[in-house]
């Protein structure tokens, strides 16, 4: 799940060599032919960074199932928080000692653990069944330098989650399809209702349906340009600050605001919230939505240019220096497979990263990954190249200034500019 991306720390600029890479002495080139998989040894510690009380479960249940089909292979289960996950890894993998086999790792980091020479790869080994198989965007953020160093486990997007019941007080029956109805359907949720209308979460990665609505982006990747500074950005920014300023949405905190935005919506204090498939068995533990019917979702209102939110999800990658590659390889195939997959979907809401599991039953008979299948075909990509995740910190940075009454959006988006030179030291 995401609850906050990270804040990371600008990455040496040089490659480790670590020296357990390459992975115990298996040719990453050639699948090994294994008559009997049962009988593969090792221990496997996985940092998992899941929500420990709503998502955690499911995945441990999951770990059951794999050590009865694998006897011999112990899986030490870690669950870290997805803010610290990305350092701690790279720290860990850097001084060569404590990081995990397997990691749950963002799409974004996927790269840059890559080009840092931390992830084992994966092209032929058992770790990737049928990669045919596999959605073409979560896919294609497990690749660096035409190598494969994870495997897609679940992807995610952005929607509009909201509390219907609140919406039709405020005399609105449908959610909002564009910004502009957003703030007026807020508007009249605070009027007639009590409650806020829009909660935010002051998070980089949640400004970005309000950038791509714009037609803006941070980096023109082709051209090698920065365009994090652009018009389109500003009118976007410049969007979010009259959301506050006009009462549509209280003033977040610039901490602790995914939270608070999430209760808020539990309890009803709030109608609206942007987040995504990982916080619906979280949302589902609300008094306000004990009854499911009560919870709406619906696509990001569109911009002036379009309606478009981010393409998310996690991956499995194994660590190169690990020394269980063999049992790695076989705990990523088995928490990749359609059927892991389908339970994942059926009970969380996570979303399939094959497509063949949009097939299962468990999967079709879950109404929410129904709704969000289309909103994720319509995803825009985000850049998968090793500084994608440090695009997030200076963004978090200027969100906060923004919102603390710091900065102007102008500003923000100058000072962001800044310093993402400082991060693609070769781009314009």
């Amino acid at each position: 799940m995401r609850r906050l991306l990270p804040a990371v720390a600008a990455v040496a600029a040089l490659t480790l060599t670590i020296s357990a890479c390459g992975g115990g002495g298996e040719s990453a080139g050639t699948a090994p032919t294994v008559s009997d998989p049962s009988q593969i040894k090792g221990e496997v510690t996985w940092w998992d960074t899941t929500r420990p009380d709503s998502e955690g479960p499911t995945f441990q249940a999951l770990i059951k199932e794999f050590q009865a089909q694998y006897p011999q292979i112990k899986v030490n289960y870690v669950n870290v928080p997805s803010d610290q996950a990305q350092n701690q890894f790279q720290t860990a993998a850097q001084a060569g000692s404590g990081a995990p086999d397997v990691i749950r790792s963002e799409v974004a980091w996927t790269s840059q653990f890559a080009s840092l020479g931390y992830l084992q790869p994966l092209d032929g080994t058992r770790a990737v069944d049928r990669p045919d198989d596999f959605l073409p965007g979560p896919l294609s953020s497990t690749k660096f330098n035409g190598k494969t160093y994870a495997v897609p486990q679940v992807t995610d997007t952005l929607a509009l989650i909201y509390n219907k019941r609140l919406l039709k007080e405020a005399g609105h029956d449908a959610p909002p399809a564009t910004v502009a109805e957003l703030k007026q359907t807020a508007l009249d949720v605070k009027a007639k209702t009590g409650a806020a209308g829009l909660a935010l979460n002051v998070d980089s990665y949640f400004l970005l349906p309000f950038i791509y609505g714009e037609g803006g982006d941070l980096l023109d990747v082709p051209n090698k340009k920065i365009v994090v500074n652009s018009p389109a950005n500003a009118k976007a920014i410049q969007t979010v600050a009259d959301l506050i300023s006009s009462g549509a949405a209280p003033k977040p905190a610039t901490t602790d605001s995914y939270a608070n935005a999430m209760t808020a919506l539990k309890e009803g204090k709030a109608a609206m919230i942007y987040n995504g498939p990982w916080a619906l068995s979280e949302i589902y533990q609300g008094k306000e939505f004990q009854d499911k019917a009560n919870l709406g979702i619906a696509p990001v209102p569109a911009g002036s240019v379009k309606a478009g939110a981010p393409t998310g999800g996690w991956n499995l990658a194994i660590y190169a220096g690990s020394k269980n590659i063999p049992a790695a390889y076989e705990f990523v195939r088995f928490m990749t497979t359609v059927q892991a997959q389908a339970k994942i979907a059926k009970e969380i809401s996570l979303l399939p990263t094959r497509t063949s599991a949009y097939a299962d039953p468990a999967v079709q008979g879950n109404a929410d990954v129904a709704v969000f299948k289309p909103i994720m075909d319509t995803a825009v990509p985000r850049p998968w190249i090793p500084e994608g995740g440090q695009l997030f910190q200076p963004l978090l940075e200027g969100y906060q200034a923004l919102v603390g009454g710091e900065s102007t959006p102008t500003d923000m988006l100058k000072k962001v500019y800044e310093q993402y030179r400082g991060i693609m030291k070769d781009w314009s």
